[in-house]
């Protein structure tokens, strides 16, 4: 199915930086990326591909993706000295490149993120679409396809029988709306993981229900990115 533009999309958004898909959009994956992480990372290793590979220095990709895991939004003036407020922040990086990954989208970025202060971990795939527009397409090896343009949840639990449908029916009582679904699993009855985008907020309430389940190990709330 073809992907839906707005007029916004077309135009591009309020940012800094001379490109809309090497700027705002890398800006968006690394905070979709801190969301999923649960905290601000003290370590990151960021890969570029294809032609971000080839560009991401000229087009201020590297700063950008830096100022994302600060926290920054895309209009922030301080994306341009990222670097100086990463070393303030503590925040370790690494950028490694890889020109020919051909089965990647051409803007493609992953990022291997740690919180030092708990010692969790995550990998992080995302495509710039162009806009501003991005998707996040894997989430530590679990295949995905969410935008960050709608509420966002990720269930990582164990692959129950009826656990996608319960998920759902609670977030239904919550009287939220499911605009997408994408459940991904290593293996019957092993691990998954259900990405779940819905069209308004969650109560903590709610949340704190899914949490407490015995099956679910781990839950990620990511409102509406900027």
């Amino acid at each position: 199915m073809a992907e839906k533009s707005s007029i916004f999309d077309m135009i591009g958004p309020v940012m800094i930086g001379p490109s809309s898909s090497h700027t705002a959009g890398v800006v968006r994956i690394a905070r979709a990326a801190i969301r999923i992480l649960g905290a601000l990372p003290t370590e990151a290793v960021i890969t570029f591909y294809n032609s971000f590979a080839r560009t991401y220095e000229g087009h201020g990709s590297d700063r950008a993706i830096v100022a994302g895991l600060l926290g920054y939004p895309p209009d922030d003036e301080r994306i341009r000295t990222a670097f100086d407020h990463a070393a303030t922040a503590g925040l370790h990086y690494t950028f490694q490149s890889v020109g020919n990954a051909s089965t990647l989208h051409p803007n493609t970025i992953k990022l291997n993120l740690l919180d030092g202060a708990t010692g969790h971990r995550v990998e992080v795939v995302g495509q710039s679409r162009g806009g501003g527009v991005i998707r996040i397409v894997e989430v530590d090896g679990f295949g995905c396809d969410f935008s960050g343009s709608l509420h966002t949840l990720i269930v990582e639990a164990d692959d129950v029988p009826g656990s996608i449908a319960f998920i759902a029916s609670v977030i239904a009582h919550a009287k939220c709306n499911i605009a997408t679904m994408f459940v991904s699993r290593k293996g019957k009855n092993e691990a998954a993981r259900q990405f779940i985008e819905i069209d308004s907020p969650i109560d903590d309430i709610t949340l704190s229900y899914l949490r407490h389940l015995s099956w679910v190990h781990r839950l990620t709330y990511i409102p509406t990115l900027e």
